[in-house]
């Protein structure tokens, strides 16, 4: 059922000034330096709407025409699943969750060996958040390494879209061609261009190379997507001290800038098509040259681009769930819990990566699945309590006064079940019931609940009509 959270807490790091100053720093970046537009037909577009184009590439945006596109942008993107119900709705404060995409390795469920990843793989991870009642969206997971490389989006597309019926986002790494095969066999499933455009159940994810680069394949899966009203992720990847500014500040104006660039450019395109900000802006580790996905500054980072975004009326995307640990460990739970909880509270709609470890290199769906509690208890946490004259129980209160007792009370059967949350895999239970139960650590009853998932979850089949077509379109 729709409905909207009132009383959802949300944490705002900046005040309006400064949110201010970060924008209007952004403005003067791409009126001043500009971005590098590696595509003439962009190039052209933004020429022909009043931005300044030098050497066929070099192009200096005014602030005018940002304020222009920023007002055609939708407000609000609505996901539907595979079958068209409309279930994810990307708008306010409204909070998300799902996996990450393209892991080279990944922990084997059974073995726990640290290998390259399979196209199994993505059909497990696709099954297990299928059945994960707190994963709402799903990426591919892994990177199959045991397909021709040319064409691993589709082998990872056709895996998710048979194996999940939730909403799905998407990576494209083998240019327009790939593409194209993946729009058909989507029209074919959802019966048509036009109720695809309605009732899209993908996101393509889009990212370009920072500094200033938008580079002509980022470009091209930018067009692609708003000649035909698909929802895009455009995101920038600023890494603080390397390819952006070492202070938080500077790496923001700069990754708002990419961002505001591309978003000129997509609405230009096709004024009133979905376009998601994308909001990772990523601490450079200079012990380790490495990108620290547990490193505070990047979810602080991706809090104050989603006060960004509530600027600009968009839907934004970030990250959470994920460790630089290499195995589940007391790291491990403890990165991805506190991510998880400082990404909500901030209002990001889309929170991915969920069950990354080893840096975004490696992922385990055990992980996955002792994430999937922390994002219940995280969505505990959003919900908040509500003050009214039930809840406050005076009358009760008075009835049972000094030395009773509220056990048996109707009030406590009508709330108990809502006012306190119950976890399913955190133990609460007295040491000796836990040593009955055989003395179980997280990782056991994690892994034992993956077993059961990959054991007996059953996905709802494609129409065998629609697998004829997609049959059809591979060929």
């Amino acid at each position: 059922m729709y409905s909207v959270n009132v009383r959802q807490p949300v944490l705002n790091f900046l005040d309006s000034k400064e949110l201010d100053g970060i924008h209007y720093a952004s403005l003067e970046l791409l009126e001043r330096t500009g971005l590098k537009i590696h595509n003439r037909e962009c190039c052209d577009l933004l020429y022909n709407a009043g931005a300044y184009v030098e050497n066929n590439q070099l192009v200096r945006i005014p602030s005018a025409l940002v304020k222009r596109c920023l007002s055609t942008a939708p407000e609000k993107v609505t996901l539907a699943s595979r079958k068209g119900d409309r279930v994810m709705f990307l708008e306010d404060n409204r909070v998300y969750f799902g996996t990450g995409s393209d892991l080279e390795f990944t922990l084997d469920n059974k073995t726990k060996e640290h290998r390259m990843t399979k196209l199994e793989d993505v059909k497990d991870a696709s099954i297990v958040s299928d059945y994960l009642e707190n994963i709402d969206f799903i990426m591919s997971y892994g990177l199959a390494n045991d397909v021709d490389p040319k064409e691993q989006d589709i082998h990872q597309f056709l895996t998710m879209v048979k194996n999940t019926t939730k909403p799905l986002i998407l990576t494209s790494l083998s240019g327009k061609e790939n593409l194209e095969k993946i729009y058909k066999i989507s029209c074919a499933i959802t019966g048509g261009e036009d109720k695809f455009k309605h009732n899209p159940f993908w996101i393509m994810y889009g990212q370009f190379v920072s500094p200033f680069q938008h580079n002509e394949d980022a470009l091209e899966r930018l067009i692609f997507c708003a000649d035909r009203h698909i929802p895009i992720i455009y995101v920038p990847t600023v890494m603080s001290g390397a390819s952006g500014p070492v202070t938080m500040a500077g790496s923001l104006a700069l990754g708002n800038a990419e961002v505001l660039g591309g978003l000129v450019i997509h609405q230009l395109r096709s004024p009133g098509a979905p376009f998601i900000y994308g909001g990772c802006i990523t601490p450079f580790d200079m012990r380790t040259s490495n990108i620290p996905y547990g490193a505070p500054e990047w979810h602080m980072g991706s809090a104050i681009m989603a006060q960004l975004s509530r600027r600009y009326n968009l839907p934004i995307f970030g990250t959470g769930g994920c460790s630089d640990s290499k195995l589940i460990d007391e790291q491990a739970v403890s990165e991805a819990t506190s991510s998880l909880l400082l990404e909500a509270l901030s209002g990001l709609n889309l929170i991915h990566d969920v069950g990354y470890l080893e840096s975004g290199l490696c992922g385990s769906l055990d992980f996955l699945v002792i994430c999937n509690e922390v994002i219940a208890m995280t969505k505990r946490i959003l919900k908040n309590f509500q003050i009214n004259s039930d809840t406050l129980a005076i009358d009760l209160i008075n009835e049972v006064g000094p030395g009773g007792h509220f056990m048996d009370k109707d009030h406590t059967l009508k709330h108990f079940k809502d006012g306190i949350w119950y976890p399913e895999l955190f133990d609460r239970n007295k040491r000796q019931q836990w040593s009955n139960e055989g003395s179980t650590t997280m990782c056991d009853r994690a892994h034992l609940k993956l077993n059961k998932i990959l054991s007996e979850h059953k996905v709802e089949s494609l129409d065998s009509a629609v697998e004829k077509e997609i049959n059809k379109i591979i060929k």
